[in-house]
């Protein structure tokens, strides 16, 4: 067997599984990472770990052979997902009085973290966490502790704060460490919001009866704040505004009760809220004024708003882009006017209770030096007032058997089922655009002939086409495919396979099942060539190059040839690395521009944007430099496409002998000096098939109309537009 068809039945098994293979039984991440973890770095003096406890995934950590404490890892107990949309894995080791006695960062994919910040400054804030007292935390709520941020990767810091606070409650909890127990709810009267009740119809008396809660801080109070702070640098760079100044005036409200919603929103609005929350979703409303934004600008570029978090008990909610609306106007007599008027999404799947109590944490931050800031944090309190709520009957008590464990793996289950549809349903209008994006491709393709018989027309179709792939499945979706997708599918094959991890990601899912049929049909093309963000990108700069008479160069033909297997090399090359180590073939895979050009939208360290600008501006002279030569993408995908059935790009038997039209203008120089189409580098722009109908630019057309023109009987060259799929030379002279 050759090793181009070992490879072809390689990659067909590999596509063939992913609509094939089951998923595998749960297996805890303290399982999968413990092997690789020395003890020692997570507490010192430690020299191992005992076996995992078959009820809840922690592990002694040994000294001298004598456990010390319990280690885990907080993506077992709690969501750990961070600005990359992957988990952060932590282990937390705490002794039995429930202080944190070991903290290592074991694996992350933050992408601000491995660009912008050295790896060993997130360890070592991690590692400041040693010390910190889980029965002082349970006590206070979760604040006992300072949050420590780093500038530039505040989601991320925020993200393992909030995961080692609640992890470690719960496992302490779980093993009754520092006297702490699970909370059992009370056997008594429970309670529930009461759609039925009334609110006021004025501002003044919603906020004297406590239906709305205001947080009040000027300049005076955020100075001294700084100025108690460790870092002196804080004080130095005090607001100069007078102290009286309004810094934020922020209040907050519970609007998925009904009556409050169409107190402060109005009855339209309030039926708009109704039909944007799901069953088991709430939501608040949060106003503010002042110097300060509770927003900022961050949700922009990364989509979670990293300034506020709402915390109940153990309970954190952080808000993303999708779970937010703006507030065109307030509706309540009286109401202030605000700077800012927003409305929140609080999911199902979070375990928050309306009728208890709840605050909204208030991080605040102050310049200190170039690129560095302090932070600090204030909390706004909230309680539903009681007329807003209803007693219900208590359920009756549990028993508690050795079936907890079961139980709580069957909730996280339906947890994660929940997650993914709910961010299918949030992300309704993508997937809908897509689809409109993938029917439309579809149809051309199929309807070659007709779809280029005008040159104009198709040139600004497609035009048109690449710009919407650029800006909206590129920049505004993320939707550029990698990769690391390929490697992270082959990994979860051998590793076990689970269809929610594919599923939290609807437009990478939807393309690559789309791409996966396209290769069958018509090559890579028709996503290195269409659906491809940075493809995209590079195609129209190149079309600007063109309208600016930039020179455009064509290398010769033996270059050229010698040029393509690299980035077959370089695919192979990431494909061995992700055979030892995932992780590191992944930092490798930042030869692929797309994460610095469409997913970070160049907000990256220099060299990074340094090397997406050496290639763009190489793809000005030469169009699709990096698609040609340098893509591991594309070379993964040229593979399998071998596979593809049929021939649909029509030719003439003069084409490469004597004729190099086609082979000239291809944008890709795809097509050899003998007239083939190369599948493997052809990305299916279809101008050759703009070409085969020109009646101007084809001298065959234009040979067939003047002979047929001395007659009087002039061709109709659009008939019988699809031709045969297998036609690769026309009969016609």
């Amino acid at each position: 067997m050759t090793l181009s068809r070992f490879a072809i039945r390689f990659f067909l098994c590999l596509f063939a599984s992913l609509f094939l293979v089951l998923p595998a039984s749960a297996e805890s991440v303290l399982s999968k990472l413990l092997p690789t973890i020395v003890a020692g770095e997570v507490v010192d003096g430690a020299d191992g770990f005992g076996s995992i406890r078959e009820d809840v995934p922690v592990a002694p950590i040994l000294k001298a052979g004598q456990p010390i404490g319990w280690a885990y890892i907080a993506s077992d107990f709690v969501s750990t997902t961070g600005y990359s949309g992957k988990p952060i894995h932590t282990m937390i080791a705490l002794d039995t009085d429930a202080k944190v006695i070991g903290v290592q960062l074991i694996k992350h994919s933050e992408p601000i973290v491995l660009i912008g910040i050295p790896d060993s400054k997130i360890k070592a804030l991690t590692a400041n966490y040693r010390g910190m007292d889980l029965v002082a935390e349970a006590n206070s709520g979760g604040t006992a502790h300072e949050l420590d941020i780093i500038s530039g990767a505040t989601v991320t810091v925020m993200v393992i704060d909030d995961s080692i606070v609640r992890s470690g409650l719960k496992v302490a909890r779980a093993l009754g460490l520092g006297g702490l127990a699970v909370e059992e709810k009370a056997a008594g009267p429970q309670f529930e919001v009461n759609p039925d009740a009334e609110a006021a119809s004025d501002w003044m008396t919603l906020e004297g009866d406590g239906t709305i809660r205001r947080l009040s801080l000027d300049v005076g109070q955020v100075n001294a704040a700084f100025a108690a702070m460790e870092d002196p640098r804080a004080a130095q760079r005090a607001l100069t505004q007078a102290p009286e100044t309004t810094y934020i005036e922020m209040q907050v409200a519970l609007v998925s009760q009904p009556a409050i919603a169409k107190s402060i929103l109005g009855e339209a609005e309030a039926e708009n809220l109704k039909t944007w929350l799901k069953e088991g979703e709430q939501a608040i409303a949060i106003v503010g004024k002042g110097l300060y934004s509770f927003k900022g600008s961050g949700y922009v570029r990364g989509g979670i708003f990293d300034r506020i978090v709402l915390i109940q008990n153990d309970v954190s909610v952080r808000f993303h882009d999708k779970q937010h609306r703006r507030i065109n106007s307030l509706a309540a007599d009286g109401a202030p006017a605000f700077i800012e008027a927003d409305l929140f999404k609080i999911p199902a799947d979070t375990e928050f209770d309306p009728t208890q109590p709840f605050r909204i944490q208030l991080l605040v931050q102050r310049e200190v030096g170039a690129i560095e800031k302090v932070f600090t944090t204030f909390d706004l309190g909230y309680q539903l007032p009681q007329h807003y709520q209803r007693q219900i009957a208590a359920p009756p008590a549990a028993e508690v058997s050795a079936s907890v464990t079961d139980a709580a793996t069957q909730s996280e289950d339906a947890a994660h089922q929940a997650l993914w549809k709910r961010i299918w349903l949030d992300k309704k209008l993508e997937i809908v655009v897509l689809t409109a994006m993938l029917g439309v491709l579809t149809l051309v393709f199929f309807f070659q002939g007709l779809a280029t018989r005008n040159a104009r027309v198709f040139f600004w179709f497609r035009i048109g086409y690449l710009t919407v792939t650029l800006v909206f499945l590129g920049w505004y979706a993320n939707a550029q495919l990698s990769v690391v997708n390929l490697m992270a599918l082959f990994g979860a094959l051998v590793s076990g396979f689970s269809w929610q991890a594919f599923l939290l990601d609807p437009m990478t899912f939807i393309l690559w099942f789309s791409l996966a049929a396209a290769l069958l049909f018509w090559g890579r093309g028709a996503y290195c060539g269409w659906l491809c963000p940075f493809g995209a990108l590079q195609e129209l700069l190149s079309r600007i190059a063109k309208a600016l008479h930039i020179p455009q160069w064509t290398l010769p033909w033996g270059l050229h040839e010698r040029l393509w297997p690299l980035k077959y090399m370089i695919f192979l090359g990431l494909f061995g690395v992700s055979l030892m180590s995932i992780e590191q073939a992944e930092h490798l895979a930042e030869v692929e521009p797309f994460k610095t050009a469409i997913v970070l939208k160049f907000v990256r360290a220099w060299p990074f944007v340094a090397y997406v600008a050496a290639l763009l501006i190489a793809g000005l002279f030469v169009e699709r430099f990096y698609c040609r030569y340098l893509c591991p993408l594309g070379a993964a995908l040229a593979i399998p496409a071998r596979l593809r059935m049929f021939d649909w790009l029509k030719r003439y038997k003069e084409c490469g002998s004597p004729c190099q039209t086609c082979a000239n203008q291809c944008p890709v120089q795809a097509i050899h000096p003998t007239g083939e189409i190369n599948p493997n580098e052809c990305v299916n722009c279809l101008h050759c098939q703009v070409l085969y109908q020109s009646k101007t630019t084809c001298p065959v057309v234009i040979k067939k109309l003047k002979r047929r023109e001395s007659v009087g009987d002039v061709p109709d060259l659009g008939r019988g537009f699809m031709g045969h799929p297998n036609q690769l030379k026309s009969d016609q002279n």
